[in-house]
């Protein structure tokens, strides 16, 4: 029999959920099934689409290949202003993803850093490599959090143990550290995706936001919710929850399997 606080708390986690289910929910009623059909095999829809998969994969891949080694040296060695360097990697999680944009289109406009670049001819403001560029930075700090929990828990005894038969560090770490810890980079890399996939602010600041040219599917859903164009716009919210159900489904089923 169940005890009284256990139904209370289930009760509030299956109202939640359901909430959230509902609230979810209602952009695939809104609008007909035609209609979605439709505004999904659109020019703009399918370009948008390609758009959005190709720069999130990209920038996916660059945030693991950084992220990776920057989570394992916060997690096994000690250098000075550790705690800084920290506290500065987790703060783009805590500002809103706008602030982030601004930063980046200061930083990258004709002010700062930009105006070097743009005098040896190369151009990042409002353009897809602008794009990508914000998904890292946006992305980032949420692969490396996820990869310093999972490292803090591969026991450091196994790369002891490695070294101490004769294998370099480096050997170690390709052949123990990182297969002990394949469930959280497994894990991380969907998480990165689909961050990098729902990135909207700072892609807009960055990118500029520009019809069939920089309209990755979260600006889609913007440009067309403000001309009043309601069937592109839900139908390109449906797609990014559809891509990030996939992905957390993913991820749990992985989880599962591997006792992650």
């Amino acid at each position: 029999m169940r005890s009284k606080l256990e139904i209370v708390f289930i009760s509030i986690s299956l109202i939640s959920t359901l909430i959230l289910f509902i609230v979810i929910g209602s952009l695939f009623i809104i609008i007909s099934p035609a209609d979605v059909l439709e505004s999904l095999f659109s020019p703009e829809m399918i370009f948008a689409l390609e758009l959005t998969l190709i720069t999130s994969l990209v920038a996916a891949l660059c945030v693991m290949l950084v992220a990776i080694p920057t989570a394992y040296a916060l997690s096994r060695y000690t250098f000075p202003l550790k705690s800084i360097f920290k506290s500065i990697l987790s703060l783009p999680m805590a500002l809103p993803e706008i602030v982030v944009g601004i930063a980046l289109l200061m930083l990258l406009g004709d002010n700062l850093l930009g105006g070097a670049l743009e005098k040896l001819g190369i151009g990042i403001v409002f353009t897809t490599t602008g794009i990508i560029i914000a998904q890292i930075f946006v992305a980032f700090p949420y692969a490396v959090r996820i990869l310093y929990s999972t490292f803090n828990y591969v026991n450091p005894r196994y790369e002891f143990v490695s070294r101490s038969l004769g294998y370099s560090e480096l050997e170690t770490f390709q052949e123990i550290t990182l297969p002990l810890a394949k469930n959280g980079i497994f894990a991380s890399s969907i998480v990165t995706l689909a961050r990098c996939i729902g990135t909207f602010a700072a892609v807009l600041f960055v990118g500029g936001g520009t019809f069939m040219k920089t309209e990755t599917l979260s600006i889609a859903l913007y440009l067309n919710m403000s001309f009043g164009n309601v069937n592109m716009a839900i139908t390109a919210g449906i797609v990014l929850v559809v891509i990030s159900f996939i992905a957390i489904l993913v991820m749990e089923k992985y989880a599962q399997e591997n006792h992650l």
